[in-house]
């Protein structure tokens, strides 16, 4: 089930914040750049990297992604 999260509203909020790169995400979180990819796919991530992320951001789970609905969840 790869590409199954949109994390669209985590990069409006890096834009918000007036975080340039998503690179500058790995420096503020503690991420790792295979995290990284895995936001820029809209593949899952650990719970453990979206509390890094939250933590880094200053919000909630909810303010960083959705799950797309798609027939195989049907």
């Amino acid at each position: 089930m790869e590409g199954n999260v949109d994390y669209r509203k985590l990069w409006k909020l890096m834009i918000d914040k007036n975080i340039k790169r998503k690179t500058d995400l790995i420096e503020l979180s503690g991420i790792s750049t295979n995290v990284l990819a895995k936001l820029t796919k809209g593949d899952y991530i650990s719970m453990e990297s979206l509390q890094k992320i939250c933590k880094a951001l200053d919000c909630d789970v909810g303010d960083i992604f959705s799950l797309n609905d798609t027939e195989d969840n049907k």
